[in-house]
């Protein structure tokens, strides 16, 4: 593992510290809003904010890597990180929070592209595996281990948004003194909505809300922790307490998804998904308020690349990779409405309003999964891939898919345009 990972070993520093930096910026701006007297509802907005310039860096931000190549657009979308995070502390306006949000999300759209259409340039068809899995490692746990610079903020009310700055500006430093080469950009193939729904309709739809339980959890999560009465400590605690257990659940439930109907997999996770979402939504204390948040985590977490997996089990090799870009738009989009719907809920039903959205989300999703396990036949055991756990970034992630066939790295390193994905 260690000799696979050594060539990339800068890119996935990088990823590391950035989102050591970025990674706990959700949670203190909603905590911030929050204690400033804002409405929910203006607090989701500013949520929606940041996935909709994911989105549209998603879909936008390749075009910049292929004018300037992956190092320079990877330091300029990690300086104008910086200094939008520099800028929180200065103003706190939600109108002006929600467009630096905005920033944010395409900046971080922009180095998810950069890192990882090069990490699926350096990756072979018998490391790719490997790398994908490092680079979910560095990912999450860049991500958990931010979540404990909250506290910083009972120091000075800017010390939290200066340390973030200074981590993200850090990243820069391992891919600009890396020794490897960047790749050569290039441009994916096309594969069409109708094509996807074609193929797995219960694939596309559990993309699309799994973003909506997720685009909600990131955006509003903080200030379930806080009406519920943690303190900031206890707030960072319950947010890395659903990433990890994120990151712990997903390969044994894409194992076992392995040896079963992977549609039954998806149904359990689903059923599992809503029956925890309802037990936080009663708002539980101490042990059982983290127990249920891992769970909630791990089953939620999961939900994305066992769509993906089922998804592909449908599909031909070639294209995968076009498949990954569509499921990722997907997602996305339902992570942009994620936080003004549950927002809505929190508003009738109080804090628990917000997994009352997940537990509703999931039901929804279940009913449909049965439908479709009921309406059409399973793929055969023989020709169901083997489960590979995805992040939910940019299109690029595709290109770490051991399945994926070695002629297509070549062609599908950059998308050019919304059907190129």
């Amino acid at each position: 593992m260690l000799a696979v990972v050594r060539p990339v070993r800068s890119l996935l520093a990088a990823i590391f510290i950035l989102m050591a930096g970025s990674g706990f910026l959700a949670t203190l701006i909603g905590l911030r809003l929050e204690r400033e007297g804002d409405a929910t509802i203006v607090i989701g907005l500013v949520a929606t904010a940041y996935f909709a310039g994911l989105t549209v860096g998603a879909l936008r931000a390749g075009r910049i890597v292929c004018r300037v190549g992956h190092i320079r657009a990877f330091a300029a979308f990690v300086a104008l990180l910086s200094a939008s995070t520099l800028t929180y502390g200065l103003i706190q306006h939600p109108s002006l929070w929600a467009a630096l949000r905005l920033v944010d999300g395409f900046c971080v759209a922009g180095v998810f592209i950069c890192i990882e259409s090069w990490l699926g340039d350096r990756a072979g068809s018998e490391t790719r595996g490997s790398i994908l899995a490092a680079y979910m490692i560095a990912l999450y746990s860049g991500q958990a281990l931010g979540q404990m610079l909250l506290s910083t903020g009972e120091i000075g009310p800017a010390i939290p948004f200066q340390l973030a700055s200074i981590l993200i500006t850090l990243a820069i430093l391992p891919v600009c003194l890396t020794h490897g080469t960047a790749p050569a950009p290039g441009e994916g193939r096309s594969l069409s909505f109708g094509r996807l729904f074609e193929a797995s309709p219960l694939g596309a739809a559990g993309a699309a809300f799994t973003g909506l339980i997720l685009g909600g959890f990131y955006g509003l999560a903080a200030i379930f922790a806080r009406r519920v009465g943690l303190d900031l400590a206890a707030t960072a605690n319950f947010m890395a307490t659903v990433i990890l257990g994120g990151v712990a659940l997903q390969w044994p439930l894409g194992r076992l998804s392995d040896r079963l109907d992977r549609r039954r997999v998806i149904i359990a996770s689903f059923a599992a998904t809503a029956l925890v979402s309802f037990v936080l939504a009663a708002e539980p204390t101490g042990a059982m308020l983290l127990a249920s948040a891992a769970a909630f985590g791990g089953l939620s977490f999961a939900l994305y690349p066992l769509c993906v997996a089922h998804v592909n089990d449908r599909l031909l090799a070639t294209e995968r990779v076009s498949a990954s870009g569509q499921l990722v738009l997907l997602y996305s989009g339902g992570a942009v409405l994620g936080p003004l719907l549950a927002a809505g809920f929190m508003g009738a039903a109080g804090a628990g309003g917000l997994f009352l959205f997940s537990a509703a989300c999931a039901a929804l999703m279940l009913i449909f999964s049965v439908w479709r396990l009921l309406a059409a036949a399973p793929v055969p055991a023989e020709a169901q891939g083997e489960f590979q756990t995805f992040p939910r970034t940019t299109p690029m992630a595709g290109l770490l898919d051991p399945k994926v066939e070695e002629p297509e790295l070549a062609g599908a390193t950059i998308p050019s345009s919304t059907g190129e994905r």
